[in-house]
């Protein structure tokens, strides 16, 4: 195992992840980055079929012409989530292929992608380096996995290829409509998924390029999210992907008294804070709170005739009906988490498709992330610092990814609508057990208990000041909610081992994951 520094932060990290060197995490914007960005390498239309047909004959032929061996890096992305059915069958095929120790390097994986702990097993995948749920976040915890996990942000993963600290070989882009020539999009087709955003870096930067569909269109496919200029191979597949499950886990609207009181909670306080404004903007996430957050929202919209500039997407039925009544003018939208959200950019050329690179890349020229006025977030985890979890729960297992978690806390007021206790377990610790989001960038934790504002935001605490909100240190929604559980839990049984890295947005190392003994 490499050496372990203190951080920043005061978190124990390793100076070397999977062979590379790592750099602790600096602090918030204390990171600079230098040099060129990574490129890929320069092809020539004299190797690729005048007719523009790239389409070869199975996935087989595909990966044998990209030249697949062991030890590569293979990228897919996650916009079909818990209804993906290409990230397997690119390492079913691999293994068939007898390739061995492939790095992973997957945009999120879901339960769906339980199959891959076998080819972890077998030797086909060395390590895997996403965002880890469930049954994986559970093997790499247990420390079953050959390399380290290494968690980073949506923006995270955008900034690493284009930084060149992770180099893809071969990425895998499951595309619901292409065209012979590679061109391809995700809002057309009978898997309709929504956009392609999270494979626009594997596109612009990997060595080489398979597109996979289920719906060939001839020349052109229109529009045209994935470029087919960055494509070598086109492959036709039965069926890519279950569009009906990106309606997964986090994101149905909570039914919880408790919850809904939360999100009721955290609406109020965007009102009486002033945050809520004629041509305001705002961003909810994936979560059955956040989302709860968003009707309330647009209850409060409606009775004021406020009207929102944008909202940052995830996109759901919900904040479609907003676009559709004239709440929002615009949906800069990153992902679809519904069959409504694949309509509304379909049809409405004011649902706009966006990508990491646009909206979280850290190693840019900006990003949208810091000109959204409120971003509503989940956390397993908070402490008395106001840093945040996100990742795993107090049990120490890997459970969640990050998602564009990190990259939202940039946002001009960061609330954290979330109960004090799940399962008589306290969520508010002394210290988190691993530290996603450093507290100077988290300004409300929302409770059922009360809403505590970080000391470091007197201009909230003064805005609020002589309003009915339950405002109170975060200290004392802790003692409250520490005598109803009991005291503080337990703190989770952790070997030294690092199993996982967590990257900051700028590609620093924020914290480390221990392995699980029990």
């Amino acid at each position: 195992m490499s050496e372990l520094v203190q951080n920043a932060i005061g978190r124990w990290v390793p100076t070397e992840v999977n062979g590379r060197e790592a750099i602790p995490y600096q602090g918030v914007g204390k990171y600079r980055p230098s040099g060129r960005k990574a490129a890929p390498p320069i092809a020539s239309c004299a190797d690729y079929p005048a007719d523009g047909n790239k389409v070869v004959g199975s996935l087989h032929e595909a990966l044998r012409a990209c030249g697949l061996r062991d030890g590569m890096t293979i990228s897919t992305h996650h916009h079909f989530r818990d209804g993906d059915m290409v990230a397997c069958a690119v390492f079913d095929t691999a293994a068939e292929m007898g390739v061995k120790d492939l790095m992973w390097f997957p945009s999120a994986s879901f339960p769906c992608h339980a199959r891959m702990v076998e080819h972890m097993e077998s030797g086909v995948i060395h390590h895997i380096e996403g965002s880890l749920n469930g049954p994986l976040g559970e093997y790499c915890s247990r420390g079953k996995m050959r390399g380290l996990g290494v968690l980073r942000s949506h923006g995270g993963r955008y900034q690493a290829v284009q930084d060149g600290e992770v180099h893809i070989d071969i990425a895998v882009i499951a595309a619901p409509t292409a065209d012979p020539f590679g061109n391809a999009n995700g809002v057309t087709g009978p898997s309709a998924c929504g956009l392609l955003g999270f494979a626009l870096a594997d596109s612009q930067y990997a060595d080489k390029v398979i597109v996979v569909t289920d719906n060939l269109v001839p020349f052109p496919c229109i529009p045209w999210q994935i470029h087919g200029n960055y494509v070598d191979y086109v492959v036709v597949m039965d069926r890519i992907g279950d569009p009906a499950k990106i309606v997964s886990g986090t994101t149905q609207i909570t039914r919880s008294p408790d919850r809904l009181l939360i999100a009721e909670l955290a609406a109020r306080f965007c009102e009486e804070a002033g945050i809520v404004r004629d041509g305001f903007s705002f961003q909810a996430g994936a979560g059955g709170t956040a989302l709860s957050f968003s009707i309330f929202l647009g209850e409060m919209m409606r009775k004021k005739g406020i009207k929102a500039r944008f909202a940052r997407g995830g996109s759901n039925k919900y904040l479609v009906e907003m676009l559709e009544e004239g709440l929002v003018e615009y949906i800069l939208d990153g992902q679809t988490f519904d069959l409504d959200g694949v309509r509304s950019m379909r049809d409405n050329p004011r649902h706009v498709n966006t990508s990491p690179f646009t909206s979280y890349n850290y190693h840019g020229k900006g990003n949208f992330a810091s000109m959204v006025d409120v971003t509503v977030l989940g956390a397993t985890e908070v402490d008395l610092n106001f840093n945040a979890n996100v990742v795993t729960h107090s049990d120490g297992l890997l459970l969640h990814g990050i998602g564009g978690w990190q990259n939202c806390l940039f946002a001009k007021c960061t609330m954290l609508p979330i109960p004090s206790f799940r399962d008589r377990i306290p969520v508010i610790l002394d210290e988190v057990t691993t530290l996603c989001g450093p507290g100077e960038l988290i300004d409300v934790i929302v409770t059922e208990r009360g809403i505590a504002i970080n000391p470091l935001r007197q201009d909230l605490i003064d805005a609020v000041k002589g309003s009915s909100l339950p405002i109170r240190p975060l200290e004392d929604i802790k003692r409250e909610v520490d005598a109803i559980c009991g005291g503080p839990p337990s703190r989770p049984k952790l070997g030294d081992k690092v199993v996982a890295a967590i990257k900051w947005v700028d590609g620093t190392v924020i914290d480390s994951v221990r392995q699980v003994l029990d």
